[in-house]
């Protein structure tokens, strides 16, 4: 299976005509160009490249939609096909990825009273008490980042505070301070993991204040990924591309998440491999057109050998 995204994120954070691509300097610019269509551009043409040889293998083209979001795509593609394996062909800087972190989103809603402004004796303030809770989860993110990592490719798992919400007015007490967040999961951990490590926060600050109350709310999470290094599908696109651009392939480890974690939790053993460019999500994104080129030949040359 080679699995691609179609979809892209706004083109309001794009700097210009996001739709309108342009071509200068060996490179392509437009919004997604980078991420991901120019990988889907690889994708078809090594399959139409690589259906001319007689292959002994099914190839599965996985174009799917909801990558920058849940996923929807992908998970919907695992409940009809499977595969022997799969090359995620997000952009990678034409290295191997063999592993990536995970993600888990959590909710904290502190609760405080509604008072007016003038009555402190009748009002308890949520967005204060909030306060108590982020200096002890910057210093847990600190605590996170110094740790070892697990994992010989990867880094150690991170945490941030993402979205803050609270009050109504200024003349009012604030009965609810909202604080969304966003954990970065290592090999080892789950969603669990980070629920035990934020509810522990949370009881010690109960402990020392008993106007101090919240409820912890789950939201999406997805697993970290690890490849085997030794797996068919990796060995095979380190020797098709050593045929192809002359050199070993750098394997590495990557921190954002892609849709290999969900074809390796199906049961599809699976790398990423991709195109060498920048931008992703930001003002301006380009792709070069070399690695573009290189990466077409190196699936199409996987594809053949793998089959076969």
């Amino acid at each position: 299976m080679l699995n691609g995204h179609l979809d892209t994120v706004s083109l309001a954070s794009y700097d210009g005509d996001g739709l309108a691509p342009q071509r200068r300097d060996g490179k392509v610019f437009g919004r997604g160009a980078y991420d991901m269509k120019s990988g889907v551009a690889a994708i078809m043409v090594a399959a139409n490249v690589a259906k001319t040889h007689e292959l002994r293998g099914d190839v599965v083209l996985a174009l799917v939609a909801d990558e920058e979001h849940g996923s929807a795509g992908t998970a919907e593609v695992l409940r009809h096909y499977s595969a022997d394996a799969a090359v995620v062909v997000e952009p990678s800087g034409l290295d191997l990825v063999l592993a990536h972190l995970g993600f888990a989103w959590f909710e904290v809603v502190i609760e405080g009273i509604a008072a007016h402004g003038s009555r402190p004796d009748l009002g308890i303030d949520a967005i204060t008490k909030a306060g108590k809770f982020l200096v002890e989860l910057e210093r847990h993110a600190s605590n996170l980042t110094a740790r070892p990592s697990p994992h010989p490719l990867l880094s150690a798992g991170s945490l941030h505070a993402s979205v803050i919400d609270g009050g109504e007015e200024l003349s009012s007490y604030p009965a609810r301070c909202t604080i969304g967040l966003e954990r970065r999961t290592t090999v080892g951990e789950d969603t669990s993991t980070v629920e035990a490590e934020l509810r522990s926060i949370l009881e010690a600050i109960a402990r020392d204040d008993p106007d101090f109350r919240y409820t912890l709310r789950a939201g999406l999470h997805r697993s970290p990924f690890a490849a085997d290094p030794d797996h068919p599908i990796a060995t095979t696109i380190s020797r098709s591309f050593e045929r192809v651009v002359g050199r070993p392939i750098t394997r590495r480890g990557e921190r954002f998440w892609t849709d290999c974690a969900l074809l390796a939790d199906a049961g599809v053993p699976a790398v990423l491999f991709g195109v060498d460019g920048a931008g992703a999500h930001a003002a301006t994104e380009w792709v070069t057109i070399d690695s573009l080129r290189d990466t077409t030949r190196v699936l199409t040359d996987t594809l053949v050998e793998y089959c076969n």
